[in-house]
C-alpha cells in the first residue's frame, strides 16, 4: 500500500504497483526517492502536519509534511532541520536531508518536506497508558537520559519549547529519543533581551519580536504562555512529564495548589522517595528563576540520588536490621538497667515505626506507654504527630486528624491550632476554623500568623471589614507580616482606597526580598494606579510585577491597561495569559468575565413574536 502525499486527495491510499495516485495523479515517489508507507498519526485536518512511515530503496524514515504554506511554519520547519542537522546524539533524531518542495497534482500550494530518521519504539504517552506509572528505579534511569539529551540540546544553543511524553520515544534497546524540534529555539543575547523586555519594548504572543508561542496542556509553563520561554522552560515540561510518568494520571486530572499554583501529585506516587520528589517539583516551579540553573546541575542531583538509594537499601535489608537489634540488645545489658528515660524513648521510636508501617492503632499504644512511662514525652508525641501532619500532598482529612492528635497530646501546642484552623479553612469547617483561632489566641494573643491566617478566611469568604481589621491585627503584631500587608493593600484598591494601597505597598516592599511577594505589591500597586486612569504608571508597575514572578492577576491588569494605551494586540497576549492560567481570587474571575463578556458574550435582540 502506498499513500499520497496530497493532503486534498479524497482517496489517498492506492496499490504498491502504481506510480500515480489513482485520485488525484500525484506523483507517489517523492523526490524519486521516499515512498509513503502509512501514516504514523491520524490524518486530520486539524493538525498543520502529517507525520508518515517513508520507505527509501527498503529503508524506513519518517517523513514529517507541513500542510501550510504560512511563511512562519515553513520557517520553524527549516529551522527543525537545520537545527537537528547540528546534533551527533543517540536521543536525537538525524535528519535525512533539506527540506523537500512538493507540488502535488492539484491547485494547492506546494508542500515542504523533513525526512529523518526513523526511531523505532513507543511514545511515553502510550508506555503508560498500557504499562501503568513508573518505578524510582525507571524514572531516575530515564529523567537521567533525558536531562543528558536536553543538555546536548542546550549547551549548542537552542531549547525544544515542546517536551511531553508524546514526544518522547522508548526504543526496544531502552534509549528514549526527544522528537519534534519544530518548535525549538536559537538561545542568543538578541533573544534574551527580547523576553527580558530589554529596550523597554513589550513581549507577546507573536508581538513586536513574533516570538512563536508552543502551547502544550500542563505541560507549558506560564512563561512561555506569555512569549517568554527560556532554557528552564524545558525543566517545568520536563518535570511536569515525569509527574504523569511516575503517577499515571493525566495532569489535568492532578489537582494545584491555588496559593503556589504547584501542582499536587506526590500522594498518587508513593513508590518514589522525597529527594527524587524534591527534584522534580524544583523543575516544575512556577518562577523560571526557581528551577535548576542548567542540565549540569540536574545530573549532579541524579548522581547524589543514586548514592542516596544505595544506603538506603542497605539500612531497609534485613541483615542490617538484625545486626543493629543486636548491638542494640547488647549495648542495653552492658549497661546493666534500662533507665526510665531510655524505655520510654524506645515506645516513642516503636511508636513512630508503627506509624510509618501504617499500624495506626499500635503506634498509639507505644505512644501512650512512652507518656506514661515519662510524662515529658507527650510533646515529643504531639511534636512527631504534627510533622506527621504536615508532610506534603497527603490527604486533607489524614492531616485534621494527625493535628487533632498533636493538640491532645499537648494541649499549649499553637502551631498545631494555627495549622488545623488553615487546614480546616481548606475543608470548609467554618466551627473548625473559629474553634481553633479561638484557642490559639488564648495561647498567642498576638500571633500574626493566627490573624493573618484568620483574615485570609475571611477574605476568601468576601468579608472584607472582617480580613482587614485581621490583616491590621497581624502588621501591628510582628514586623515579619508583610503578607499581611501585600493582601490589606489588595483589599485597600478593591474598597477604591487607593492611596492607602499604595502606602501599604512601599512599606511592604521596604521590608521584603522575596521576588514573589514583592511581585504581589507592584501588582497592587499597578492596579491601583489603574483605576485612578495613571496608565503609564500602571503598566510600569504591572510590567516589574511580571519580570519577578508570573502572577495570573498581573496579566489580567496589565491586558486592562494595554487597551487604555490602544496596544490592541498586546492586549489580546495578554488576555490569553490571564484566562489560560490558574487563579481562584474573585477579581480574576470577575475580569475573565468581563472579558468574555465584551468578546464572546454580547446578548443578540430576541425577534418579535
Amino acid at each position: 500500500m502506498a499513500y499520497c502525499i496530497n493532503p486534498s486527495c479524497k482517496h489517498r491510499q492506492n496499490p504498491d504497483d502504481v506510480q500515480k495516485c489513482l485520485n488525484c495523479g500525484t506523483e507517489l515517489l517523492i523526490d524519486e526517492r521516499f515512498r509513503l508507507i502509512k501514516p504514523l498519526r491520524s490524518l486530520d485536518s486539524r493538525h498543520n502536519t502529517e507525520i508518515f512511515e517513508v520507505e527509501e530503496n527498503g529503508r524506513r524514515k519518517v517523513m514529517k509534511v507541513l500542510k501550510s504554506s504560512d511563511p512562519k511554519a515553513v520557517e520553524l520547519l527549516e529551522r527543525e532541520t537545520l537545527t537537528l542537522q547540528l546534533f551527533d546524539h543517540p536521543g536525537i533524531p538525524r535528519v535525512v536531508d533539506d527540506v523537500i518542495i512538493v507540488t502535488p497534482n492539484s491547485s494547492i500550494s506546494e508542500l515542504h518536506c523533513l525526512v529523518m530518521q526513523f526511531i523505532e519504539g513507543q511514545n511515553l504517552e502510550e508506555w503508560v497508558e498500557e504499562n501503568g506509572k513508573i518505578s524510582q528505579e525507571l524514572a531516575i534511569n530515564w529523567l537521567k537520559q533525558l536531562v543528558q539529551i536536553i543538555d546536548e540540546v542546550h549547551r549548542t544553543g537552542y531549547f525544544h519549547r515542546d517536551i511531553k511524553p508524546s514526544n518522547i520515544i522508548l526504543q526496544p534497546n531502552g534509549q528514549l529519543t526527544l522528537i519534534d524540534f519544530g518548535g525549538v529555539r536559537e538561545v542568543t543575547n538578541t533573544y534574551l533581551a527580547k523576553v527580558s523586555g530589554v529596550g523597554g519594548n513589550d513581549i507577546g504572543l507573536g508581538g513586536n519580536y513574533e516570538i512563536t508561542v508552543l502551547y502544550s496542556a500542563g505541560y507549558t509553563p506560564l512563561e512561555q504562555i506569555n512569549g517568554q520561554a527560556v532554557p528552564q522552560s524545558d525543566f517545568y515540561a520536563l518535570g511536569r512529564t515525569f509527574a504523569y510518568l511516575v503517577t499515571g494520571i493525566g495532569l489535568t486530572n492532578l489537582p494545584t495548589d491555588q496559593e503556589t499554583t504547584r501542582l499536587i501529585w506526590r500522594n498518587k506516587a508513593p513508590q518514589i522517595e522525597k529527594p527524587l520528589a524534591d527534584l522534580l517539583d524544583d523543575m516544575m516551579a512556577p518562577a523560571p528563576g526557581k528551577r535548576p540553573a542548567a542540565a549540569k546541575f540536574i545530573l549532579q542531583r541524579l548522581d547524589n540520588l543514586a548514592i542516596q538509594s544505595k544506603i538506603y537499601r542497605i539500612i531497609k535489608s534485613p541483615i542490617f536490621k538484625i545486626s543493629a537489634s543486636i548491638l542494640f540488645i547488647f549495648s542495653l545489658f552492658s549497661i546493666g538497667y534500662l533507665s526510665l528515660p531510655l524505655v520510654a524513648n524506645y515506645y516513642l521510636e516503636q511508636g513512630k515505626k508503627a506509624q510509618k508501617e501504617n499500624r495506626l492503632s499500635e503506634a498509639q499504644n507505644q505512644f501512650q506507654l512512652a507518656v506514661s512511662l515519662q510524662p515529658n514525652t507527650s510533646k515529643l508525641v504531639s511534636q512527631y504527630y504534627l510533622e506527621q501532619a504536615d508532610r506534603r500532598n497527603i490527604p486533607l482529612e489524614e492531616s485534621k486528624k494527625y493535628y487533632e492528635l498533636a493538640i491532645k497530646y499537648n494541649s499549649k501546642n499553637d502551631v498545631a491550632y494555627n495549622n488545623l484552623a488553615l487546614l480546616c479553612q481548606q475543608l470548609r469547617d467554618i466551627a473548625c476554623v473559629e474553634k481553633n483561632y479561638q484557642e490559639l489566641f488564648k495561647l498567642k494573643p498576638n500571633s500574626w500568623t493566627g490573624h493573618y491566617g484568620l483574615g485570609n478566611f475571611y477574605d476568601d469568604n468576601g468579608e472584607y471589614k472582617l480580613a482587614i481589621e485581621q490583616y491590621q491585627l497581624a502588621i501591628k503584631s510582628s514586623e515579619e507580616a508583610v503578607y499581611a500587608i501585600s493582601n490589606l493593600a489588595r483589599l485597600q484598591v478593591i474598597e477604591g482606597k487607593y492611596d492607602k494601597a499604595i502606602a501599604l505597598v512601599v512599606q511592604g516592599l521596604k521590608k521584603t526580598q522575596e521576588t514573589e511577594l514583592q511581585a504581589a505589591l507592584y501588582k497592587t500597586w499597578g492596579w491601583a494606579e489603574l483605576e485612578q486612569k495613571n496608565y503609564a504608571q500602571a503598566k510600569k508597575y504591572l510590567e516589574k510585577s511580571g519580570q519577578l514572578y508570573p502572577r495570573t492577576d498581573t496579566y489580567c491588569l496589565l491586558a486592562q491597561v494595554q487597551e487604555k494605551n490602544n496596544a490592541a494586540q498586546d492586549a489580546r497576549l495578554s488576555w490569553e495569559a490571564c484566562l489560560l492560567a490558574q487563579s481562584s481570587l474573585p477579581e480574576v474571575q470577575q475580569w475573565r468575565q468581563q472579558f468574555l463578556d465584551r468578546t464572546l458574550g454580547k446578548v443578540i435582540p430576541k425577534s418579535s413574536p
